[in-house]
């Protein structure tokens, strides 16, 4: 059953590309008729228990993939407006790269000062923000604007409408922030 399992978790993993019967072998370190055997009887165990997913073979490549008998529920759910709210870091990466759009990642990083992965990751899968292309620098890293989603959810016509950002803070601003010891100092 341990195995069974294995074949699950790692056909999981693939997401929707799959794996071949040759690399599930390798990974569980067993022969090609062991790993066919397994993604047959996993099909088996997901269809006795009328599981919401089913396994799949297509050309020697094994998939997990929803129940087509569910796919209203599943196009309800890609329909509804998403409910829980954004983080902090998220909400700083849409800001940065709503006003400074094309930015790279790095660029991103740098004006924050921490690495933005998972921030980047969250707002692309909400579609906020997308890949828009490569900027002509060596790595070709990729650029991420806003998309219309982005607009929708903000309630904006264009990016014009977005406020203006407040003028950079001058030296004058800085000292009102200086410590009474700093002060003394000068």
């Amino acid at each position: 059953m341990q195995r069974l399992s294995a074949v699950e978790a790692i056909l999981f993993a693939s997401g929707s590309d799959g794996l071949e019967t040759g690399d599930i072998a390798h990974i569980l370190e067993c022969s090609k008729e062991e790993a066919r055997l397994l993604c047959e009887q996993l099909r088996s165990v997901l269809e006795e228990r009328g599981a919401g997913i089913m396994l799949q073979e297509v050309a020697d490549t094994w998939q997990l993939t929803t129940r087509p008998e569910y796919a209203p529920y599943l196009k309800r759910m890609a329909q509804a407006p998403m409910q829980s709210s954004l983080s902090a870091a998220a909400l700083e990466v849409l800001a940065i790269v709503s006003y400074k759009q094309p930015i790279t990642r790095a660029e991103i990083d740098e004006i924050r000062g921490v690495q933005s992965d998972r921030a980047l990751a969250t707002l692309v899968h909400r579609q906020l923000i997308r890949e828009v292309g490569r900027q002509d620098a060596p790595g070709r890293p990729i650029l991420f604007g806003t998309t219309d989603q982005f607009l929708r959810h903000f309630g904006l016509k264009s990016l014009a409408e977005l406020p203006p950002l407040p003028p950079p803070p001058t030296d004058q601003d800085i000292s009102l922030f200086a410590l009474p010891s700093e002060i003394a100092r000068d």
